[in-house]
């Protein structure tokens, strides 16, 4: 286990930012922490680098306490935060080369490093150019080669593709990739769904300053599945074809509109192939098929009752 947080509470005054929260992240996983702006993610990961002090609870990195051996724990984690920690009046190369410095790094292993890093991201050919002069997307691939420049074990990415282009976006996405292959175990906050559930081998669901829900991306879609949805499109339909389908057990109902078939069944039912197999036997072709599944929207939805970017 690469990070351990238990119960931890964080309170900013009478407001508590960070609820109770326990998680643990294992080595070499993507791990995706989902949540709305004000969740409490980016209090929860100022706890955990020691940015800010907790009023209680623990956090345990690479078996270390965060607050006892808070040197050696800064060592091995890279952070890329959600604001922009570039010097616009340095090159992208003085940027990369200071932050790999406090990390200990030095002369040709410095510059050698900090070159790899700005290769990583797409920056290789801009290692003379300055920030002020790069598109919102570089700053924010300049901002990550800044962060994994010392090659951590742990990199904690909060909120990487804030006000980005898509190009941009999916380069860093592909990047995220590439350094979890490389053997980096990520952290990932966001509130764009669609990215944790690209790149995330598990998730935690947080709202309110609490962690609601748990797991991979299938085990959260079963806490809210209640049907199982087939879609069909037919080539053609016989007058059979309706109460063929309702014998299957497990099916609830079935609605058809002109070509177009639904089948709906019960949760878990598994009825996929038994559908094929039933209109394979009454003769009918299966033009277009898909099976409807929960979204990670979904989930969030039912769990907290509003949008996830409700404010």
């Amino acid at each position: 286990m690469i990070l351990q947080v238990k119960n931890v509470v964080k309170r900013y005054k009478q407001v508590i930012a960070v609820d109770q929260v326990s998680l643990e992240i294992q080595e070499g996983q993507i791990f995706g922490l989902l949540g709305p702006n004000g969740a409490g993610k980016t209090t929860l990961i100022h706890s955990i680098v020691g940015l800010v002090p907790v009023e209680s609870g623990t956090i345990t990195v690479f078996g270390l306490d965060h607050r006892r051996d808070e040197r050696q724990v800064k060592q091995q984690i890279g952070v890329v935060p959600q604001e922009l920690a570039i010097f616009e009046d340095l090159t992208a190369m003085e940027n990369v080369g200071f932050f790999g410095s406090l990390y200990g790094l030095k002369g040709k292993h410095l510059k050698q490093e900090a070159a790899k890093a700005l290769e990583f991201v797409g920056l290789g050919n801009r290692s003379q150019q300055y920030p002020k002069t790069f598109s919102g997307g570089m700053k924010r691939r300049l901002n990550i080669a800044c962060g994994i420049v010392h090659r951590p074990r742990l990199v904690i990415m909060d909120e990487p593709t804030v006000g980005i282009d898509p190009q941009s976006r999916n380069h860093i996405l592909d990047s995220v990739r590439d350094l979890n292959r490389e053997g980096m175990t990520v952290l990932y906050t966001s509130h764009y769904m669609e990215e944790v559930e690209q790149l995330c081998h598990d998730i935690a669901i947080m709202d309110n300053g609490r962690i609601i829900a748990k797991g991979t991306k299938e085990e959260l879609k079963d806490l809210v599945a209640r049907d199982e949805i087939i879609h069909l499109q037919l080539a053609a339909l016989n007058g059979n074809t309706e109460s063929a389908l309702r014998s299957i057990g497990g099916v609830k109902e079935c609605r058809i509109d002109g070509r177009d078939v639904s089948v709906i069944s019960e949760k878990n039912s598994g009825n996929l192939s038994r559908v094929m197999q039933t209109l394979h036997q009454e003769g009918l072709e299966i033009q277009t098929m898909s099976v409807e599944r929960p979204t990670l929207e979904s989930v969030f939805l039912t769990l907290t009752g509003r949008n996830l970017r409700d404010e």
